[in-house]
């Protein structure tokens, strides 16, 4: 019943109502709360002045209330009776539960009878406080109100069931608790009391005994004054006007204002608005019921939330220290490739220390020979060496020539970090139910006109949609590994064209490309099916499927005019090429639901084929090119590496090599290397090198320095050394002349390798690229 206490609280003093009235607005005040907020009116507002100019409004009639009023509709409902000379401006208050009010615009008189009693200033009105709705009050002042019976009934049972313990009204010095009560005594006894003063015999044995609380309430609900009617106070109310609404007498009926009114018996009305108020009941008790279970829903939501706010910080700290474990994981492999690379440019410098020591003292000891022969006072003894020691003089201070005394390496490391990708998703990191305030660019569209395969390298191009109105900030390009893995972005960046080197030749490769901007990623373009070189050749174009599925030729030149941007590929086994293939290649594209396929269309011989020259970018300063970079010299006397254009990492391989000069026989060294092979040492004096060099009578095959396999057979000019590289059984062998020179010269290699050669002044050499498999090694082949 706590919740009820508001409702029985008067809106101006704040306490449990007294003798409350009923206002025509049926909102409920004290009785002298009520005479306290009374205010004078002026006298043309007053309810004679208005009976005398003929209106027949009754006084606290509602269905009239707009014109008994004081305030227009607009108006907030507060202020007071301002602007008639005969009534000052009365400020309006708050009570104590926050309600506003009007005081009097001045004190009552004093008074000595009850406030029911006390006569009211002529011309007063009062004002609700809570509807704020205006009343000027007749003749009979605040007694014109009905009093509300049955709130003060409640109230008394309210109080009542708060107040403390009932004594016994019988105990002599300190009261005890009283156990039961006699209705017809209106007696509380206690056990002993009850005993002793009312034994259950005799007369006192037919009273009634009840428990005290009981008996409380019968007490209260006893007989109490009828209620009279407020306009005749000697008449008691008997029936109910419907018209009206509220209960009338007798006299109300013959000669009052109800006369013509439809009227029914107070007692079926009572009963009838009873029912209705049940039933009335259960419906607010239903929404009641809604809401105590909406409560508990609440209620159990914030446990959820909170344990589901428990267990997301524990996912994203797990997820976040993930992303540290394989950051810090990353970091260590990165530091072993910086301590690797920290070894290696020591051995370099360590082994071009100990090389030019022992030239050095090389040439200290025949400088040190030639001043004692210059002491010599022989003339023909003189003569006789003098022109064989100039000739060494000269070549030793040849060899200290052009790149000698230049460092094989520089104290810088190449490595460059490259984590602008990282950071950027890092960025990018975000809850993905958090909606953004801009959409993601749209799904780019490859331009198949423009995305073509070149040898071992592949383009790619694309752009936006026309009517795209999102920009994009960049773009991530996806390649697989040519067998089906997994996708690995091989470009991030704004361009919208990249050409992707160092595939393996006559494989199959899937691309695929998205944009981003700050908001997100875009989704993927259809995949491109890119198919690299396996022979070269004249051009040929295939039947293209489009999305109709009606067949069609389309092919697509590489367009010239655009440098597009070189981006190395991503694979372990793969380096930054720039392959060297004359004229143009056609590509068709086939068109379907899910796939786009391009393919490098070349002649096809018996066997894949791969065309490269020698490469002058990674070449040794002393090396001289010519023949479109297929014929290479040297400027020195030392001997010096040059590389070829293509790398192998798998296939079978096999090129030529012809002696167009050959002078002195000096050891030129064929063979394969890796891309970082020392260039100013014959082939195969390092690990990243394996080579078969060759004189004019015999040869000897060399890795990190060991020499093996000597084999009779040298070379002269018009000579032919072929090489052969066969990635699938991972051997490497030599020819001189078309006939093979020793045994399988290495095995086990893999990786992947360059075309190489090492030569001096003395040697000059044309590469022969796009040859088959020599006949007898295929045949041997598939033999095995």
């Amino acid at each position: 019943m706590e919740e009820m206490e508001e409702e029985l609280k008067c809106p101006v003093c704040g306490s449990f109502y007294r003798e409350p009235i009923i206002l025509p607005c049926s909102h409920n005040l004290c009785q002298a709360c009520a005479r306290n907020i009374l205010v004078q009116t002026p006298e043309s507002e007053s309810p004679q002045s208005r009976r005398a100019s003929g209106s027949g409004v009754s006084d606290y009639d509602y269905l009239d209330l707009d014109k008994m009023s004081l305030y227009s509709e607009a108006d907030s409902g507060y202020g007071s009776y301002g602007g008639f000379a005969s009534a000052p401006t009365t400020p309006c208050q708050k009570s104590p539960n926050g309600v506003r009010v009007f005081p009097p615009a001045m004190p009552p008189p004093p008074t000595h009878l009850s406030p029911a009693l006390a006569p009211v200033p002529r011309n007063s009105c009062i004002t609700c406080p809570q509807c704020h709705r205006s009343l000027i009050l007749d003749d009979r002042g605040l007694r014109g109100f009905p009093k509300n019976r049955v709130l003060e009934g409640v109230i008394d049972r309210y109080q009542q069931s708060k107040a403390a313990a009932l004594k016994c009204q019988l105990c002599e010095k300190a009261p005890k608790e009283a156990t039961v009560m006699c209705e017809q005594c209106d007696v509380f006894y206690c056990d002993p009391c009850r005993l002793r003063c009312h034994p259950p015999r005799g007369p006192l044995a037919k009273h009634r005994l009840v428990p005290p609380a009981q008996g409380r309430v019968s007490r209260r609900l006893s007989p109490r004054k009828v209620s009279t009617c407020t306009d005749h106070e000697l008449e008691n109310h008997s029936m109910y006007c419907v018209q009206c609404k509220m209960p009338v007498c007798y006299q109300c009926l013959e000669e009052g204002k109800h006369s013509s009114h439809e009227v029914k018996a107070l007692g079926a009305m009572w009963k009838l608005h009873k029912n209705q108020l049940s039933q009335a009941l259960n419906g607010l008790s239903d929404r009641a019921k809604e809401a105590k279970e909406f409560l508990v829903q609440l209620r159990t939501m914030v446990q959820q939330i909170q344990e589901n706010s428990v267990e997301f910080e524990a996912c994203l700290v797990a997820q976040c220290d993930a992303l540290i474990d394989a950051l810090n994981r990353r970091k260590a492999q990165l530091l072993a490739r910086v301590n690797k690379e920290h070894e290696h440019k020591l051995k370099v410098v360590r082994d071009q220390i100990s090389h030019c020591t022992v030239k050095l003292r090389q040439t200290t000891g025949l400088m040190e020979y030639c001043l004692e022969v210059i002491k010599e006072n022989d003339p023909s003894g003189f003569l006789q060496i003098s022109d064989a020691l100039i000739r060494r003089v000269h070549l030793t201070e040849d060899q200290w020539g052009k790149g000698t005394l230049t460092p094989r390496m520089t104290t810088d490391f190449d490595l460059s970090l490259d984590n602008s990708p990282l950071l950027q998703s890092i960025h990018q990191l975000d809850f993905v139910q958090v909606k953004a305030s801009s959409p993601v660019p749209a799904t780019p569209i490859l331009q198949l006109e423009e995305c073509c395969t070149h040898n071992n390298s592949a383009t790619l191009s694309w752009k936006q949609p026309p009517l795209s109105t999102v920009a994009a900030e960049g773009y991530i390009l996806e390649l697989d590994d040519g067998s089906g893995g997994q996708f690995r972005e091989v470009y991030v960046g704004k361009e919208t064209m990249c050409t992707v080197d160092g595939l393996h030749f006559n494989s199959t490769y899937n691309a695929r490309v998205k944009a981003f901007n700050k908001t997100g990623v875009s989704p993927y373009s259809k995949t491109l099916v890119l198919q690299t070189s396996e022979a070269a050749g004249a051009h040929e174009t295939k039947p293209v499927k489009d999305t109709d599925s009606e067949e069609q030729t389309l092919p697509f030149p590489v367009p010239s005019e655009r440098l597009p941007l070189r981006r190395m590929s991503p694979f372990s086994s793969t380096l930054n090429l720039q392959p060297s293939f004359p004229g143009r290649s056609y590509f068709d594209f086939r068109s379907s639901p899910h796939q786009l396929s391009l393919h490098s269309s070349l002649q096809s011989l018996n066997a894949p084929v791969a065309w490269f020259a020698f490469d002058p970018g990674s070449a040794h300063s002393d090396i001289i090119f010519s023949n479109d970079n297929l014929t290479v010299t040297c400027s020195s006397y030392d001997d010096r590496v040059v590389l070829g254009k293509t790398g192998f990492s798998k296939g079978v391989h096999y090129w030529e090599l012809t002696i167009d000069r050959y002078d002195n026989h000096p050891d030129p060294a064929f063979g394969v290397a890796r891309i970082d092979v020392m260039k100013d040492v014959m082939l195969g004096k390092d690990d990243k090198a394996w080579a078969m060099y060759v004189d004019n009578n015999r040869s000897w095959f060399m890795h990190s320095n060991s020499h093996t396999n000597r084999t009779e057979g040298g070379i002269t000019k018009g000579a032919t050394i072929g090489v052969l590289l066969d990635l699938n059984r991972k051997t490497l062998t030599f020819f001189i002349n078309n006939e093979q020179q020793g045994p399988i010269a290495f095995e086990n290699v893999e990786g992947l390798f360059f075309p190489a050669v090492s030569l001096n002044r003395n040697v000059q050499v044309t590469l022969h690229t796009g040859l088959p498999v020599p006949d007898f090694y295929s045949s041997r082949a598939s033999i095995a």
